[in-house]
């Protein structure tokens, strides 16, 4: 096999990416990496998709570990990322102390970008926080939805609305071109998901896979993550 397959959520794409070469000067492998909302990805693994590794929330390897699917002995975790404000790119950030000021965001935006609210870690927070806020029914309208977060920030670097934002995890929005990371998430509205890597139990290739994991976790590329939006 000449290729190590993943199945990840959005939130890792640009740190596995940026490792692509490290990897492949190590192993010879290139990386084919299916990337989206942790439920999905879960589902693909579920349906028999050939995967070596996959990249999701730890809650998600829990439960796949149960279920046979993943091996408990490979588990290791990469980091939190954080769910984050994102604006297009030249636009001003949005300043958000509290939960008032974030209600105040999101009544103010006429387009609102945002993952998958029912299969991604950000998307499901989301909806919750807009029902916390009670203006769930208010933006209802102004929500475009995504398939997961990268192609939620695509849609926002490109979009023509007047004050458009977006929400979704910090990593995405980081290694989107066209959008910046406008702010964390206000305490009470906030959420930091640690993102874990196990490797398949009908990995094809396990021992590369394992490599993989040491270059996600190595202390050495410690700056690499922050860099992507991973939380030390």
């Amino acid at each position: 096999m000449s290729t190590l397959h993943i199945l990840s959520g959005g939130a890792a794409q640009g740190l596995v990416a940026s490792l692509a070469s490290a990897f492949k000067a190590r192993t010879g492998l290139e990386i084919a990496g299916e990337f989206g909302a942790v439920g999905v990805m879960a589902g693909r693994l579920r349906e028999g998709t050939p995967t070596d590794l996959v990249i999701l929330t730890a809650t998600l390897v829990a439960s796949l570990v149960e279920e046979k699917l993943l091996l408990a002995s490979s588990i290791a975790d990469i980091g939190k990322v954080e769910t984050a404000l994102a604006v297009r790119g030249g636009d001003p950030k949005v300043p958000v102390s509290g939960a008032a000021d974030l209600r105040a965001a999101f009544l103010a935006a006429d387009a609102i970008f945002v993952p998958d609210t029912k299969a991604s870690t950000a998307g499901i927070h989301v909806a919750k926080v807009l029902q916390q806020l009670g203006i769930a029914d208010a933006v209802a309208a102004r929500l475009n939805i995504y398939p997961n977060g990268a192609t939620a920030m695509r849609h926002l670097a490109a979009s023509e609305a007047a004050r458009p934002i977006g929400c979704t995890q910090a990593t995405e929005i980081i290694s989107t071109q066209g959008v910046e990371l406008s702010g964390s998430l206000p305490p009470g509205c906030d959420l930091a998901t640690t993102y874990t890597a196990a490797i398949a139990t009908q990995a094809a290739n396990p021992a590369q896979a394992e490599m993989l994991i040491e270059l996600l976790t190595s202390r050495d590329q410690q700056a690499l993550r922050n860099r992507a939006g991973f939380l030390s």
